[in-house]
């Protein structure tokens, strides 16, 4: 049944009702001081005022700390902008409320998974559900507030047209319901269901009311009786407990109506009675009395203390046939089972003592992880709320704790290796060991939700080439493996630094230019030191023909060359005519820079070469910008031809991780966008596991070439995909 509430409908309530069930005069001042100030800002709406009151009315009987009722009586008129954060930052008394105060906003983002079941869900939609997730296991007290705001929103939806009624019946029903049942919390989950239910079957709902009230009498007579029997049998045997008959909501008859196929007449627990004892012992004593004084149906026998529900929910269930054949339910517990059973995790959780201990109770939170794990699985059988959300709010990422109780986001698969990484660099080069839940476990070990991971460290220790091995399973992240390969070609400078001499010295030997020339162009390339450009040089991270081209000697003048070429023929290359036209001069050879290579679309800008015609660059080409600092005066203005479409080469380089099936993917997408590969060659670091591929195609223009890069992007292990020589 729906409980009764003692603030008025029609006007907030100035005379304390509402703080009745608060014990303590301290909460009830700092309430009442707080009411008076927002009854000022809330003068033209005093409804909001009034649902505050009301939240705090529910909360109450849960046992929250102060925080979390004056965010009760502040959220309605933070959720509607008459009150700011400056405003309530002024109150000295509030500490971190905003902070509460904006988790109950972030709350918000629950109804998007109402849509989801209509449609594929957007990449933003599944981070606000997981950002949302998170911040409920930072703060346990915000769903706690939204939950009872959900109530007063049911509560207010009485008087509403149909629709509105049904929209907000259905959204508690799907998430809200579901959420306060994983979390144990029967005394808004019943009421949750129980006004939902009355909204979406009213009919339904009105019928078995009918018949509960019309019995009601009888009822009332009838259990008086049994509990009096009961009670002094209970007392002769020296179980000391509590019984008492205990309502039956409408929503939970309505479900063991349509669970069995029953019919009203036929239900066995419209008469219940509950049996609160004062230790686990005593529940199986005060069993053994009730099966000696009433016969038992076998059937209907449940010991959720044996084997505790998924929410934790522990009870004996029992029904026996009493006096005049009656059926009847009898609920065994221990006074701590029962305070679980009312008020789920808001009843152990450690908000209840103080500010300070507010980072500790690492087991509850994650145990409470694992009760959102599941409840989003009971939505997805709810309604079938699509698997596409489960799969990639969940199935594609892992939630773990530091030793510390903070919440780790990681991608499935992840292991403790890569988990030491997040962490730190250092961590990760340090790492002897893990473990996880306190056993130690291998690196190779995939973790799982809600686990606990520690590293262990050396300070000499350093990480392992065979770690980068993808199919020995260590490392599972790009963010890792990327730590890894850094640290060993930081380790690897001395052989880089020799290779890279060696092939800049064998390079300028061709110009009869000493190596140590190199240093004049150590600003260009962003090092201070010619040994870092060598080092580079020989790992591979600047390409060794840039060095050169910056080396070279400089052409004769640009009057000679221009005079030149317009006395050779004209050599296309991979141009063809009408290509680009050179401002003010005609019948030049022209070529595409191969250090940018410029596509169609693309801004460029011509260089005087000298015996090799026009030079045609992209006009971010850094290439070109040094070539005009020494010779500015061979810059000429060229531009693409809007009369001729052609296919244009463009040279990419693709890293990846090495593994089986690459070369394939590659070729698969190339043939798919029906692109003519010029060339294709792949080169292999065995120590690192990864690919360095080299891909020449002919394109039409640069939106296709767009387009191939992002397909290329998308395959498995391909991290970066960049033009060969690109400004």
């Amino acid at each position: 049944m729906v409980h009764v509430r003692s603030i008025h409908v029609d006007k907030p309530n100035q005379h304390g009702d509402w703080l009745q069930h608060i014990t303590s005069s301290e909460t009830k001042d700092q309430l009442a001081r707080h009411y008076k100030m927002l009854q000022e800002h809330l003068k033209t709406q005093p409804e909001l005022l009034l649902k505050g009151q009301e939240m705090v009315e529910i909360l109450a009987a849960l046992n929250l700390d102060p925080d979390s009722l004056l965010a009760a009586l502040y959220s309605p008129a933070y959720q509607a902008q008459c009150v700011t954060a400056n405003t309530i930052e002024k109150q000295t008394d509030l500490h971190d409320l905003v902070q509460l105060l904006d988790a109950v906003q972030q709350m918000q983002m629950i109804s998007d998974l109402q849509h989801f079941q209509h449609g594929k869900p957007n990449a933003e939609q599944i981070d606000n559900v997981r950002r949302m997730l998170l911040s409920m296991v930072a703060d346990v007290r915000a769903v706690l507030i939204k939950l009872a705001e959900r109530i007063c929103r049911l509560r207010e939806v009485k008087k509403d047209d149909e629709e509105t009624r049904v929209l907000v019946a259905k959204e508690c029903q799907d998430i809200y319901a579901p959420l306060a049942n994983r979390l144990g919390i029967g005394q808004l989950k019943w009421e949750l269901e129980d006004l939902a239910f009355r909204y979406l079957h009213p009919q339904t709902y009105k019928s078995i009311a009918k018949q509960l009230h019309e019995r009601r009498m009888d009822r009332e007579n009838y259990i008086e009786q049994f509990v009096a029997d009961l009670s002094h049998g209970l007392q002769q045997e020296g179980v000391q407990a509590d019984v008492y008959g205990r309502p039956k909501h409408i929503y939970s008859i309505w479900r063991k109506m349509q669970k069995k196929h029953l019919s009203f007449e036929q239900l066995y627990d419209i008469r219940a009675v509950r049996v609160i004892t004062q230790s686990l012992k005593d529940c199986y004593a005060a069993l053994g009395v009730v099966h000696s004084q009433c016969r038992h149906i076998q059937s209907e026998f449940d010991d959720y203390i044996a084997t505790p529900k998924a929410n934790g929910y522990q009870s004996i269930h029992t029904v026996v046939i009493g006096p005049e054949q009656k059926h009847v339910e009898i609920q065994i517990r221990t006074a701590e089972m029962h305070d679980d059973a009312e008020l789920g995790v808001a009843a152990h959780w450690l908000y209840k003592e103080g500010a300070a201990t507010k980072t500790s109770g690492f087991e509850e939170k994650i145990a409470w992880l694992r009760k959102l794990l599941a409840w989003h699985e009971d939505m997805a059988e709810n309604d079938e709320l699509v698997a596409e959300v489960r799969s990639q709010v969940f199935e594609d990422r892992v939630y773990v704790f530091t030793p510390k109780g903070e919440v780790i986001d990681l991608p499935q698969g992840a292991t403790p290796l890569d988990f030491a990484y997040y962490i730190h660099s250092q961590v990760g080069h340090r790492c002897v060991g893990a473990k996880v839940d306190g056993h130690i476990v291998p690196f190779t070990y995939t973790l799982k939700n809600g686990q606990r991971v520690e590293i262990l460290t050396q300070k000499a220790v350093n990480p392992r080439r065979d770690w980068l091995n993808p199919t020995l399973g260590y490392l599972r992240t790009s963010r890792a493996r990327s730590k890894v390969i850094t640290y060993f070609k930081k380790l690897d400078r001395d052989k880089n630094l020799k290779a890279g001499r060696e092939m800049l010295e064998t390079e300028l030997a061709k110009f009869d230019i000493p190596v140590n020339r190199a240093s004049s162009v150590l600003e260009r390339f962003n090092f201070n030191q010619l040994d870092d450009l060598l080092a580079a040089i020989g790992a591979g991270d600047v390409r060794l023909n840039q060095v050169v081209n910056q080396l070279k000697p400089a052409p004769d003048t640009t009057q000679d060359r221009l005079e030149r070429l317009q006395r050779k023929p004209q050599r296309t290359g991979n141009t063809k005519q009408g290509d680009v036209s050179v401002q003010g001069i005609g019948n030049l050879m022209v070529q595409f820079a191969k250090c940018c290579q410029p596509l169609p679309g693309e801004p460029i800008m011509g260089f005087v070469t000298q015996g090799r015609g026009v030079s045609v660059h992209h006009d971010d080409c850094e290439q070109l910008k040094h070539l005009l600092q020494e010779h500015p005066e061979r810059g000429i203005q060229v531009h693409w031809s809007n009369t001729d479409k052609g296919r244009y080469r463009a040279d990419l380089q693709i890293d990846a991780d090495d593994r089986s099936g690459l070369l394939h993917d590659i070729t698969a997408i190339l043939a798919n966008e029906k692109i003519t590969v010029a060339q294709l060659g792949s080169q292999t670091d065995t120590s690192t596991h990864q690919a360095s591929i080299s891909l020449g195609v002919f394109i039409e223009n640069q939106t296709i070439l767009q387009r191939l890069v992002a397909r290329l992007l998308q395959v498995s292990g391909i991290h970066k995909v960049e033009r060969s020589g690109s400004h």
